[in-house]
């Protein structure tokens, strides 16, 4: 893979890890129309690109790490703590909460495993699919959409529960598929269930960590363990995980930005152009 390309597709993962309109998709779709205009690239459904696309997911960790700092450090402080207590024999309401956060979210990967993991290949299958890309880009405007118009979300931190994590981890195993983002489908499914945004948005970034971490591990064993080969080199990869990482802070903040604001509508609009250009253009035999 030549550096510029790595440097192209870390931006695209950069912007579209965060705007809620699928970062899979649109690194697919670009790995499609590269190799039709003759780069040389792996195909977008093999290991060694699925496992590229999961470590500049993994730069966009970074930019989660930056901008959430502060509640990250609060959450870290309070949940080593509250553990420190539970083995302690000392209970406190605080490291109550942040044990049992820890577990919810811990919990919600599971499920995104136990769904996603039986129907692996069945997803990495869609990424040689354009049209159907363009299917799921449709659904992704369409819950955006709705998210505005939800009435003020009363859920806090406390009244999470292990349903609310349940549907934000089953959401997150959707988003496996290209065309349906990832913080897009679990920002929303929480507030469908009366999650207030500031918490829908942090439960959805934090859990991003142990999701993606563990995907990347899961692919790097497939590819090195099992007699795969790759040809993406290792600069490839490492422009890739930084550029993903710089871009991601900026629009992570914007992001952020929007969803407080109640103006995801914005995404949807472009979604649905998007799905547009994509059917055209895989009828057109151009994708």
């Amino acid at each position: 893979m030549a550096i510029w390309v790595a440097i192209l597709l870390g931006i695209i993962q950069g912007i579209f890890m965060f705007f809620p309109v699928s970062s899979t998709s649109h690194l697919a779709l670009m790995q499609h129309f590269l190799i039709s205009r003759g780069i040389e690239l792996p195909d977008p459904d093999s290991p060694e690109m699925i496992l590229f696309d999961l470590i500049v997911h993994v730069g966009t960790l970074v930019s989660i790490a930056w901008v959430f700092k502060e509640s990250l450090s609060v959450y870290l402080r309070n949940t080593i703590a509250g553990f420190l207590e539970w083995f302690g024999g000392e209970q406190t309401p605080r490291g109550a909460l942040y044990r049992k956060l820890t577990f919810l979210g811990l919990f919600s990967v599971f499920v995104t495993g136990a769904i996603g993991f039986p129907l692996k290949s069945m997803f990495e299958a869609v990424f040689a699919e354009p049209l159907f890309m363009s299917g799921t880009l449709i659904i992704t405007g369409i819950i955006l959409w709705w998210t505005d118009f939800l009435t003020p979300r009363k859920v806090g931190l406390r009244e999470i529960t292990i349903w609310i994590a349940i549907v934000i981890g089953a959401a997150q195993a959707l988003a496996l598929l290209p065309g349906l983002s990832r913080s897009g489908m679990t920002i929303a499914f929480a507030l469908f269930v009366g999650v207030k945004r500031r918490w829908a948005a942090e439960y959805s970034f934090f859990i991003a960590f142990p999701t993606i971490l563990g995907a990347t591990l899961l692919q790097a064993i497939e590819v090195f363990g099992y007699g795969g080969t790759i040809t993406i080199g290792f600069p490839a990869l490492t422009v890739g995980f930084v550029v993903s990482a710089i871009v991601g802070i900026f629009a992570l903040k914007l992001v952020i930005h929007l969803l407080y604001r109640a103006q995801f509508r914005v995404f949807s609009y472009y979604v649905w152009a998007l799905a547009v250009v994509v059917a055209i253009s895989s009828f057109a035999g151009v994708l």
